[in-house]
């Protein structure tokens, strides 16, 4: 029952007229959300009482951060699937997502270094955060390479799926990295359990421009995907033709 389900949504002709009603509404409110935050961080946000305005940069490396994360978790699931049930649309969907988790993380990475000077002192340091991010962006790299590589290729796609498997590991490391090694970088103040520590004032900013990157990316990746499938299908016609 699950599986025709899944089967029917599969199709590339169905799956477009389902995802453009929610490609619009994702763009929208990504222009909306990240009006808004925009202005709540800029000019209503408080700085912080140790890093000064410095802080203002929190509003976009940690949601970009979340999503280059989401990117490679949502690749993963694409990819096991693809593995257990040989739906191309999935190893296609998988595909059309490294891109932007690759361009989420230089965000992240480079905001982080504008961050890390005046806080540190220095614009990097072989952190374990740091670093096993550093580590995510290279494994970006490498599935984009092999994808370029092995586009048209039943066997690069799964190749794709399985590198993409193993690529996950690093994805825990990333987040318990402040946990398990002494790190320079400060641990979790949003999802803890025992709640945020951050005030409520940084933190509802920080919660809507999250919101609005994250309907940015459905957005691009919605795109990617749309596209890909018209190519596709442009290529089976003159392939038949």
């Amino acid at each position: 029952m699950l599986l025709k389900k899944i089967h029917r949504f599969a199709n590339p002709n169905k799956f477009l007229k389902v995802i453009y009603p929610f490609k619009k509404i994702s763009l929208y409110m990504a222009v909306f959300l990240l009006f808004i935050g925009l202005m709540d961080a800029l000019l209503f946000s408080p700085p912080d009482y140790q890093q000064s305005q410095t802080v203002r940069i929190m509003y976009i490396h940690v949601p970009s951060a979340w999503v280059s994360l989401l990117a490679y978790i949502m690749i993963f699931f694409f990819s096991l699937m693809y593995i257990i049930w040989k739906f191309p649309l999935f190893i296609l969907i998988a595909k059309e997502i490294p891109i932007i988790g690759i361009s989420f993380t230089l965000i992240t990475l480079v905001t982080g270094s504008l961050w890390g000077k005046p806080t540190w002192g220095t614009y990097w340091v072989w952190d374990a955060r740091l670093t096993s991010f550093l580590v995510l962006l290279f494994i970006y790299m490498g599935l984009i390479f092999l994808e370029k590589a092995f586009k048209f290729s039943n066997n690069g796609d799964i190749s794709f799926a399985y590198i993409s498997i193993i690529g996950a590991i690093n994805i825990p490391v990333i987040k318990f990295s402040v946990d398990w090694w002494n790190t320079l970088h400060q641990p979790a103040s949003v999802f803890r359990l025992d709640g945020p520590t951050i005030s409520a004032e940084m933190l509802i900013p920080l919660i809507i421009m999250s919101l609005g990157i994250l309907f940015l990316f459905f957005f691009l990746a919605l795109t990617n995907v749309e596209s890909a499938i018209q190519e596709k299908k442009i290529n089976s016609q003159n392939f038949r033709g």
